[in-house]
């Protein structure tokens, strides 16, 4: 089919008319759906959402009636380029997402297309249910995309395929016809025609599919059509990756899962040895018999001695059967080394290390970037150590490096390359590499795709694998059932060149002028933006199902454009300048980045570091150049001014803001939300009572327990409290306090609305006042950690030539890192009290929270603070129209924990933002834990002190 561009507005105006659900033409629903987690880039004409089965058939019928081809997209995380396209992309996830009904007894369930794969298995659970496959997108990927790839996901050794487990199938085609697959022809709808052609071709169809091979997902399952497979239309469906028609409704088989689990974790010397002993284990049927190598692994302490590990789960009745089976395989392996985990805490931590390794290994242990292509191959189990030694030596023979990991008891090997996709001359070594390694798979009776589906990354090399003859057989059976072409053309049949439409090619060629020095990316905004290869880990609808914090404003909407991922891709377009054709000034791009609550989340929890909160302050710099700027900008932005010149004037400024008419005149002006309340300022800024407080001092400093205490924007204009009791605190402690000479400012407040210019001029200032202090080489211990993570980050990143700011930020220490640094001896006050609160979200993601836990720990206050991010987040809660946001990210974690506090628990929250939200929203005070801990000092008698 020709790919229509021309009369897009009469489509997207028959469309609207015709669909209950949404239609959007618009730059920004384009931009959006370009790519997914491949190597690929096609430009869609528009987005429909389709709100039901009846929507799916009124919009096949007017792109029938245009010419014009449909592709079905989930989450979007396909990684051969199969959910991309040219002509209207339906996506399900907006409205048809839900879970119709669940029959314990039969151990089924009914679902919608787009419903994520965890909130099926959260819905089973409670009745000790799963479903089978799992793979590492779980939290994100749906149901549709896991039957369009015929998914698997590490228990597949246990529990098969999608295609093992999808019992029936409603789907219309692109022709209108609603076909009813389940098992056997009659009443399918299914055309005679299809059966004649299974029935003319009986011998191919027996002997061209693999033998021996659990990972056999490329091409069409036409061998699931012969008698003795029992004709499973559904089966044959399944992995067709949305070339054959679209899954509306799907009836799929539910597992009983083992009441307890272990963890089998075996070491070997490398990861073709792990290989060759994968195979062995599986007679003792494990749940799991996953493969990983070192570099893959950041921080292997606590795993059996090697370089390599197989994790091997097994399941039982009992944790101790659980434990027993795996202690049995410990035993049986020819291992190095092997150990028992079977605490959950310890194997969520092993899993999603392995589920990260999607992400993680788009980087090359060196830092350079590696891409998908040869994703996911499989060869029969016993054969996989000798097809690795062989996949090795062509890569070393073509000059490239990968890790490959993935489902060894399978034989399914996942590696990302490190490709050179942007040169001719690398694109070039692309092609023949991949010819070479599918030969080599085909040698050894293996599948060019084991898991992720053939997409436009294999599809071109079936021949190799299945011969003319069956590849031929698979387009007469697409074009029966899709005469017109209309289903996700180029894909799987008269594909689509593998080396065609590579997402990298539109990107300019030439570094772009930027502000920040993007170190780990070369100096280069594309190179940064490449970054995001669309695993979707942002996508995820709760911190704990994600790990972290990131992201908070997609928990919050649900849309795309307010993910990590939505984001990066619409400033991969703009830089494309195809759809997004305004660059820096683009309104789209400017909106998708109003929402991101610059948490930083990203930087930590993105597999490959995203970091969307710098990419933000760039572009608000970029697009607001010469150009008058949104009121909040000048008020919150320049904060740091305004304090200063109202620090003299507290008392007067309260009163006033105490007035409701002159406070919302005010916040009018200022572009507040007119629901904030303006936090009053302190009567004595908080520099001013340390510099009387030192004055009062004459002892001389030791250099090796001293530290340097910045008064930051916050703590000394807000919450001089908090330092006060940090210097209480601190002097307990025996360290030696020294103030900065002059003022000094992170610039934070600068750099989260994008004036870098203003940014730049406050650091360098900064620098200039701590530089004597900086030839000490002391702790520089900032309270507030929203400015820590701007010294650590952000001065570097923006004074990249000034070597000083290096200096400063390899400085910084938060207040419990710089009491175990200067006071490794001193022990805090027993305290013995349950804690909640909040972990500011900037600390997670750059500073680290270990410490703090060390700190708390001592001081007997029990317990966890909430994940997630606060939504607060400085300047932005605090803008108008970004309230209800703001709130919802609150509530997704922080107002559920402190509400579920037991009576007496100390509310902790080290930042500023976070203590605000919660009095705002909550009406309760939360404290830093240097208050709480000089409270605890000034009410202990010395030998309380422990």
């Amino acid at each position: 089919m020709a790919d229509h561009h021309g009369n897009t507005g009469d489509l997207a105006r028959d469309l609207a008319r015709a669909v209950r659900g949404d239609v959007d033409f618009g730059v920004a629903a384009r931009a959006l759906t370009t790519m997914d987690a491949s190597n690929y880039r096609r430009v869609p004409v528009g987005v429909v959402a389709p709100r039901d089965a009846d929507d799916v058939a009124a919009a096949l019928e007017v792109c029938r009636a245009h010419g014009v081809p449909v592709v079905p997209r989930g989450g979007g995380t396909s990684i051969a380029g199969q959910a991309t396209g040219t002509g209207v992309v339906l996506d399900f996830t907006r409205h048809m997402n839900a879970i119709v009904g669940i029959d314990p007894a039969a151990r089924t369930a009914v679902v919608q297309p787009g419903v994520v794969l965890d909130r099926l298995q959260a819905a089973v659970a409670r009745d000790g249910l799963a479903f089978g496959p799992d793979p590492s997108t779980h939290s994100r990927c749906t149901l549709g995309g896991m039957i369009g790839n015929n998914a698997c996901g590490a228990h597949s050794v246990a529990w098969g395929t999608t295609a093992d487990n999808v019992r029936s199938l409603a789907v219309r085609t692109y022709g209108g016809d609603l076909l009813r697959l389940g098992r056997g022809w009659d009443g399918s709808g299914v055309p005679a025609a299809v059966r004649e052609l299974v029935d003319g071709h009986l011998a191919v169809l027996r002997t061209g599919y693999p033998a021996g091979l659990p990972r056999l997902i490329s091409g069409y399952a036409l061998g699931a059509l012969l008698p003795e497979n029992g004709v499973d239309l559904a089966r044959a469906f399944c992995g067709s990756e949305g070339t054959l028609g679209v899954v509306t409704e799907a009836t799929v088989a539910l597992v009983d899962t083992p009441g307890a689990r272990a963890l089998a974790v075996l070491g070997y010397p490398d990861e073709t040895a792990a290989a060759d002993a994968a195979a062995g284990l599986l007679a003792h049927r494990p749940l799991t018999v996953e493969g990983m190598a070192d570099d893959l692994v950041p921080d292997a302490h606590g795993l059996p001695r090697g370089r390599a590990w197989l994790f091997v789960e097994t399941g039982g009745d009992t944790a101790a059967e659980a434990r027993a089976r795996a202690t049995e395989i410990v035993r049986a392996a020819d291992a190095l080394d092997g150990t028992v985990v079977d605490d959950a805490a310890g194997m969520r931590a092993l899993w999603r290390v392995r589920e990260d390794a999607a992400g993680t290994a788009t980087r090359t242990p060196m830092g350079g970037e590696a891409w998908p292509g040869w994703e996911d191959c499989a060869v029969p189990p016993a054969r996989l150590g000798a097809y690795l030694r062989d996949f090795r030596a062509l890569l070393t023979g073509h000059g490239l490096r990968g890790t490959p990991y993935g489902h060894f008891g399978d034989g399914c090997i996942h590696v990302r390359i490190d490709f050179d996709l942007l040169s001719r001359e690398g694109i070039g070594r692309f092609r023949a590499f991949s010819e070479q390694v599918a030969e080599l798979v085909v040698a050894y009776g293996g599948s060019l795709s084991g898991e992720h589906g053939d997409g436009q990354a294999r599809a071109e090399l079936l021949p190799k694998m299945y011969g003319d003859e069956l590849v031929t057989l698979f387009g007469r059976f697409k074009d029966l059932l899709d005469p017109a072409g209309g289903m996700n053309p180029g894909m799987l049949v008269r594909p689509d060149p593998l080396d065609a439409n590579l997402r990298f090619a539109v990107l300019p060629g030439r570094p772009v002028d930027v502000v920040f020095g993007y170190p780990h990316d070369g100096g280069d905004f594309a190179g940064a933006v490449r970054r995001c290869v669309g695993v979707a880990k942002c996508r995820t609808r709760s911190a704990a199902a994600g790990g972290g914090v990131m992201c908070p404003s997609f928990r919050a909407t649900g849309e795309e454009a307010h993910s990590t991922r939505g984001r990066a891709r619409l400033l991969h377009e703009m830089l494309a300048g195809e759809i997004v054709t305004d660059g820096w000034r683009s309104t789209e791009v400017r909106d998708a980045l109003d929402l991101c609550l610059a948490c930083k989340g990203c930087r930590s929890d993105c597999p490959v570091g995203v970091d969307m909160a710098t990419y933000k302050a760039e572009f608000l710099h970029h697009h607001y150049a010469g150009r008058r700027r949104p009121a909040a900008h000048y008020a919150m932005g320049r904060l740091p001014q305004w304090l200063r010149m109202a620090a003299p004037f507290a008392g007067a400024v309260n009163a006033l803001a105490g007035v409701r008419p002159l406070a919302a005149l005010a916040k009018r002006i200022g572009g507040i939300a007119p629901e904030r309340d303006i936090p009053p300022l302190a009567p004595v800024t908080f520099r001013r009572w340390l510099r009387e407080h030192m004055g009062e001092r004459t002892e001389v400093l030791d250099e090796s327990r001293t530290a340097v205490l910045w008064p930051d924007t916050f703590t000394d204009h807000f919450s001089p409290r908090t330092g006060r009791a940090a210097v209480r605190v601190m002097e307990a402690a025996g360290i030696g306090i020294a103030l900065p000479p002059g003022r000094v400012c992170c610039g934070l407040t600068y750099v989260s609305t994008g004036q870098l210019d203003r940014a730049r001029t406050v650091m360098r200032r900064a620098l200039d006042t701590m530089e004597p202090l900086l030839d000490l080489g002391v702790p520089v211990v900032v309270l507030e950690p929203s400015c820590a993570a701007a010294l650590k980050t952000d001065l570097p990143e923006l004074l990249t030539g000034d070597p000083r700011a290096g200096r400063l930020a390899g400085s910084v220490r938060t207040f419990a890192q710089a009491l175990e640094e200067c006071a490794p001896e001193w022990t805090p006050p027993y305290i013995g009290r349950r804690v909640a609160g909040q972990t500011h979200c900037h600390q997670h993601a750059v500073l680290g929270v270990a410490a703090e836990r060390r700190l708390r720990e001592q001081a007997g206050l029990e317990g966890e603070l909430s994940g997630g991010c606060c939504g607060l987040a400085g300047n932005f809660g605090f803008e108008a129209g970004h309230y209800e946001v703001s709130v919802a990210c609150a509530e997704d974690e922080l107002l559920p924990a402190v509400r579920a506090a037991p009576a007496g628990a100390e509310l902790l929250a080290d930042g500023f933002s976070c203590r605000v939200q919660l009095d705002q929203l909550a009406g309760r005070g939360a404290r830093h834990l240097a208050e709480v801990l000089a409270e605890a000092l000034e009410d202990a008698p010395e030998e309380g002190l422990r």
